[in-house]
């Protein structure tokens, strides 16, 4: 998930008042008590965040992908160092 991304779904599954207002004021727990502002500006992976967020706003699956998404989380990126 690129950052552009995370702030399409974030306007889409929380609407674009709530979802920018949660952006700076919600305290994700998870993330060190940081924003998803904070987080973001700190280089955490746009999906950990994302889901950070979602998991904290009790969202369920099979909303927090969007419409477009066919409510299932994009998969992880491999990770190759072995």
């Amino acid at each position: 998930m690129h950052e552009r991304e995370f702030w399409a779904l974030l306007e889409e599954v929380f609407g674009r008042s709530y979802g920018r207002s949660l952006a700076h004021d919600q305290q994700l727990t998870a993330l060190g008590s940081r924003t998803v502002v904070e987080a973001l500006a700190a280089g955490e992976e746009p999906r950990t965040v994302w889901n950070v967020l979602c998991d904290q706003m009790d969202v369920p699956d099979a909303k927090r992908w969007g419409r477009d998404h066919d409510h299932v989380a994009p998969p992880k990126p491999f990770d190759f160092r072995g």
